[in-house]
């Protein structure tokens, strides 16, 4: 038993009759003054190394992405800019009434804003009653028919329109509406299928039953409880698709030009015909839709829809 000393403040206190053992212990529990700072110093260099590699990787993205926007952006309000000159020569807003004032620029440009919103409601009739039964339905090569509207993808996309313009020669659809929406609406079926079924099989069954026990029909039910709940997976999908559809320029040149030109394709012949700051000025407006939809519904992209569409169940 360790001997009792009286300590100054009157308390009694048990001294070890181990020295080694107590100069060990406070060893491993209070660390020297040599490794505190060490230890500091290493901590504030990891801070210092990671907060330079997220601003790094910040400012790579932001050139990224915001980089050929800032430069269609000053291209479209300047005379001239030479190189080397680091500053444009002059700035003017002449370009974008060359712009607006060519009727045939201006009629791509409609034939854009009709187009692709046709395109969305006709892929809407025709995908989503599939993607309900996708949910819904088990039945015979169900997985084959989902893995099979990525064969669109699977190829490239100029040998399929090459392929498919042989046939529309024969149906006479080159150089019409028709075959511009069919060529349309090919590039929308992935995204007006997949996703619009990811938010069907989303909505619990439960609630659907509920409904049924108190009174509802198939169609209240449908239209009461299962489409409000997968709306904000429809509305992810149909904005996928009029994107689609607004930005799809190869197939919608081949089969429609020179007929019927849109914004995408008019851009092959401005890069040729056009001074560059007209194809900058046409390359913003061309950006408006996608931006403006985009932000919009970000919080149903942002949110996962999206991903979720792309899982086979």
């Amino acid at each position: 038993m360790p001997p009792l000393t009286q300590s100054s403040q009157g308390t009694i206190e048990t001294t070890s009759s181990h020295p080694s053992a107590g100069t060990s212990a406070g060893r491993s529990e209070v660390p020297t003054a040599d490794s505190r700072p060490a230890n500091a110093v290493s901590t504030s260099m990891g801070k210092v190394v990671k907060a330079a590699l997220t601003w790094l990787v910040a400012i790579i993205a932001i050139l990224f992405i915001f980089g050929p926007f800032l430069w269609l952006v000053s291209h479209a309000f300047v005379t001239s800019w030479t190189y080397p000159n680091l500053w444009p020569d002059g700035f003017t807003t002449r370009w974008w009434s060359v712009v607006f004032s060519d009727e045939q620029l201006m009629s791509s440009v409609g034939n854009s804003l009709i187009l692709a919103p046709v395109t969305v409601i006709i892929s809407s009739l025709v995908c989503l009653p599939a993607a309900y039964a996708f949910s819904r339905f088990n039945f015979p090569g169900r997985r084959a028919f989902q893995v099979s509207l990525l064969a669109v993808n699977a190829f490239p996309k100029m040998g399929l329109f090459v392929a498919m313009a042989a046939i529309f020669y024969g149906l006479h659809l080159m150089e019409t509406v028709a075959g511009i929406l069919i060529v349309h609406l090919i590039s929308t079926l992935v995204n007006m299928t997949w996703i619009p079924a990811a938010a069907f099989s989303s909505v619990p069954r439960s609630l659907e039953e509920a409904a049924s026990d108190a009174g509802a029909g198939k169609f209240r039910v449908f239209f009461s409880v299962t489409l409000p709940l997968a709306a904000p997976g429809i509305i992810v999908a149909m904005v996928m698709s009029f994107l689609a559809s607004f930005d799809e320029s190869q197939g919608t040149y081949l089969v429609g030009a020179p007929k019927y030109m849109t914004m995408p394709t008019q851009m092959y012949s401005m890069v040729l015909n056009y001074p560059e700051q007209v194809s900058a000025v046409f390359a913003l407006i061309l950006a408006v839709p996608s931006v403006v939809l985009l932000v919009s519904c970000r919080k149903y992209i942002m949110g996962g829809r999206l991903a979720e569409g792309f899982q086979i169940r």
